[in-house]
């Protein structure tokens, strides 16, 4: 494997330069009734259960299995399908496509219509419906002409090669849109309620405005309604004070957790309370200020850039864009259980997306195409890693 090229002294400070003032952004820089998940001392658990929730070693190991498809354009979203293969999304093309994870074919379903690629927004989160067997429904984030929007599709794969989605239903609109900090992640939750992350596009208040949807997670319904149990009437906001979440993930408890651009000091990885309130604009990193929820674990902005996170054998895996790798978070209940441990480091440049394959493997996109990176022969690529 051929390491990258070490950045030279002059130009990472040339670097820190342009991207002064939105720093870590890289110059992108429950149940199914609803509400909060059941906490995990509400009943005893059994001996096998405990066993399971176990805090992993405090050091684990990453493998690059192989090297499951390559020459991606732009590639943002990675969702699995039932039956198997890949759905990823290009940011910048405004397509979806199906990639075989055992030959790495690949086969365009189509391209979205109304997506405005730019900056950072374009064709971002997909996410597949839980009802995917009867309803063959593919959800989609994206940045249109005026806002960030959520759609779904209908999935035909008895169609031809791009030809295969239906015309999209919007169930979400007015997300506040901006040339950077869209948000864009999409990922249905166990309780069946579709998540959604979204930016506060340099605007700061917008995202302690609970009014608005820019700077929050977003739970609703799968067309679109605020989903029961939320924390604010008739509002799809489940939690606020976000700068731009970039990762969704649940553990074995259902916790879910959130990974967070930071500004010029700190990036974050968050545990999810419904309701909660992260600080941002007034607190970056931990503040320990009454009223805010502290982030479980911090990087320096350089170090991380987070994008997407899985959970895989007790840990969050988290995706780094300019920090160039993949982070362990090791867990014990709502904590962290040791000190974040860094794999891949600028082996594959910068990293978008990582999804859990089940068991000890994970899927990982890498994002050099975004045009921040340098690509090389192959760029961009979804790789196979075997993880402890």
């Amino acid at each position: 494997m051929v390491q990258r090229r070490v950045v030279t002294a002059a130009l990472a400070a040339a670097v820190l330069l342009v991207t002064t003032g939105c720093s870590s952004d890289d110059g992108e820089q429950p149940d199914a009734a609803g509400g909060s998940p059941p906490s995990s001392s509400s009943a005893a658990a059994s001996p096998s259960e405990r066993a399971a929730d176990a805090a992993p070693p405090d050091k684990g190991s990453v493998k690059v299995v192989r090297t499951v498809a390559e020459d991606l354009d732009t590639p943002w979203g990675l969702a699995a399908l039932p039956e198997g293969g890949l759905l990823v999304s290009s940011r910048d093309e405004a397509t979806i496509s199906r990639i075989d994870e055992e030959s790495g074919k690949k086969t365009e379903l189509g391209e979205v219509p109304g997506v405005a690629p730019a900056g950072e927004g374009g064709l971002m989160g997909i996410a597949v419906s839980p009802d995917y067997a009867s309803d063959h429904m593919i959800y989609a984030y994206f940045t249109s002409e005026s806002d960030n929007r959520i759609v779904r599709m209908l999935y035909d794969p008895e169609k031809p090669a791009g030809q295969q989605l239906g015309a999209p239903d919007i169930i979400l609109r007015a997300i506040p849109k901006g040339t950077n900090h869209n948000g864009g992640r999409l990922a249905f939750g166990p309780d069946q309620m579709l998540y959604a992350s979204t930016g506060e596009r340099y605007e700061g208040p917008l995202a302690q405005d609970k009014n608005s949807l820019g700077g929050k997670i977003l739970r609703m319904t799968p067309d679109g309604r605020p989903a029961p149990g939320n924390p604010f009437d008739n509002s799809v906001v489940y939690s606020y004070g976000h700068r731009n979440v970039q990762g969704l993930a649940w553990d074995s408890k259902q916790r879910l957790w959130a990974s967070e651009f930071g500004q010029n000091t700190w990036d974050e990885l968050n545990h999810i309370q419904p309701g909660g309130n992260y600080g941002w604009p007034d607190v970056e990193g931990k503040g320990d200020k009454s009223g805010y929820i502290d982030p479980v674990a911090v990087w320096g902005t350089d170090e991380a850039s987070p994008s997407g996170i899985a959970i895989a054998e007790g840990s969050v895996w988290m995706a780094g864009l300019r920090g160039q790798r993949l982070w362990r978070i090791p867990l014990d209940g709502t904590k962290a259980s040791a000190d974040p441990q860094a794999f891949l480091e600028g082996d594959y440049g910068r990293l978008r997306t990582v999804l859990s394959a089940g068991g000890d493997k994970l899927w990982l996109v890498t994002s050099e195409t975004d045009g921040r990176g340098s690509p090389e022969g192959g760029d961009d690529k979804i790789l196979e890693l075997e993880v402890k």
